[in-house]
């Protein structure tokens, strides 16, 4: 790529790392075509004097060969690259650091923004699975998060801005390239399977963009994902799940993590504004939107294990009372422990008693296979590393050490 250029990555925990391509900034003002619509691509075709197809055309060459110089854009005029060349870019967030773990878990950390910018993270997690080797890539869609859940990395660093479209849809593309840099532009194929909307920050959040960037994946002429295989996990903004099912159908996980509105008000506490009731009716009303090969089956419960926290048989039965109206798989996630926080994980016994109880239940219940523990891949863990861009993170460790001190002094 003529238009792109190899910089280094910082070895944060000495794993192996190799270059990562990114794509320059380009004159001020020029259109950055990598986080359009088909639609909005059409009537920008058309403004600047053009047939909407083009529209398709250019999405080909950029989400589905990786394409970012226009001159290499073959089927297209000369013309009309170079007007394109003058006017507009493709230009990915900027890869600040990078890790792939011996699992074959991949991390990146992006700057986004101009001047010093922003971190985000994004976390691609390969499995194996009835159809082969399934790749999923966690994407994030705000700087930082205003949820502060409990137990979140992320939510330690505070809330610093939405992502726009292109910055989310780029962490897609990115991670789709990082398979082929060396592959011939011909035989290039995307390697990511399946999508979460679940990294840093609260997707319902930040709609408008998120339902934009959604609607690229699931594009024919960009990624053309099932949209069974793209995902929203939301900490449960019951409003916007509402409006979720009238513009889009994919699929739909809660991140749940308490069975109670007590417990979940301390964990989540966004759960004080939409408790439980609210929570389940609204998912019940999504899966209610039904339609003919609809996604909406059933939804997916995140549950993560934090020792001695959320994890008893008291639990497990409460789960069974608050889900037993609502189609749902229960995934639950051993916790991936960050610096000072204030929980451990679940024993491995815990988990797979409280997997046994869902289970005989009635419930799919699995456990999430734990990976890139090596690399920091539970989400905002390497950002955290990198800057912190608030002083939550600080008083945060303030209120552990000084519960810590509190529990020692009554021992």
């Amino acid at each position: 790529m003529s238009s792109a250029e190899v910089v280094s990555s910082e070895n944060l925990d000495g794993q192996q790392q190799s270059s990562s391509t990114l794509v320059m900034p380009a004159a001020e003002n020029k259109v950055n075509l990598l986080g359009m619509s088909r639609p909005e691509l059409e009537k920008f075709f058309e403004d600047i004097g053009e047939k909407k197809f083009r529209a398709g055309q250019v999405m080909k060459w950029i989400h589905q060969y990786f394409i970012t110089d226009f001159a290499e854009m073959t089927n297209i005029s000369g013309k009309l690259r170079a007007k394109l060349e003058q006017i507009c870019e493709v230009k990915a967030p900027e890869v600040v650091h990078r890790h792939y773990s011996k699992d074959g878990t991949r991390k990146w950390v992006f700057r986004v923004g101009d001047g010093a910018g922003s971190l985000v993270e994004t976390v691609l997690i390969p499995a194996e699975d009835k159809t082969g080797l399934r790749k999923t890539l966690c994407i994030s869609s705000q700087v930082g998060c205003a949820l502060d859940c409990s137990f979140c990395s992320t939510g330690k660093q505070g809330f610093q801005r939405d992502l726009t479209p292109d910055e989310i849809i780029g962490q897609l593309w990115m991670a789709n390239y990082s398979y082929m840099e060396e592959v011939p532009v011909a035989e290039r194929e995307r390697s990511v399977t399946n999508v979460v909307m679940m990294g840093m920050g609260e997707p319902l959040l930040n709609y408008d963009a998120v339902l934009s960037s959604m609607r690229i994946m699931l594009d024919d002429f960009a990624y053309g994902m099932s949209k069974r295989r793209v995902t929203l996990s939301t900490s449960g903004v019951v409003p916007k799940i509402d409006q979720l099912a009238k513009d889009i159908d994919v699929a739909l996980a809660i991140s749940l993590h308490a069975p109670n509105d007590e417990l979940r008000n301390e964990l989540v506490p966004i759960n004080k504004k939409y408790p439980l009731a609210q929570l389940i009716a609204a998912c019940q009303r999504y899966i209610a939107k039904d339609g003919n090969e609809s996604t909406r089956k059933h939804v997916t419960i995140e549950y993560v294990m934090l020792e001695g926290v959320n994890d008893h048989p008291d639990h497990a039965q409460q789960m069974i009372k608050l889900l037993k109206n609502l189609p749902s798989k229960i995934n639950l996630i051993p916790f991936n422990p960050f610096p000072h926080a204030p929980y451990g994980r679940s024993s491995r016994n815990r988990i797979i008693s409280f997997q046994k109880t869902l289970s005989d239940a009635g419930f799919v219940c699995t456990i999430r296979q734990t990976r890139g523990d090596d690399i920091d891949a539970a989400c905002g863990q390497l950002v955290g590393q990198v800057a912190d861009r608030t002083r939550r993170a600080e008083q945060w460790q303030k209120k552990v050490t000084q519960r810590q001190e509190i529990l020692r002094t009554q021992g």
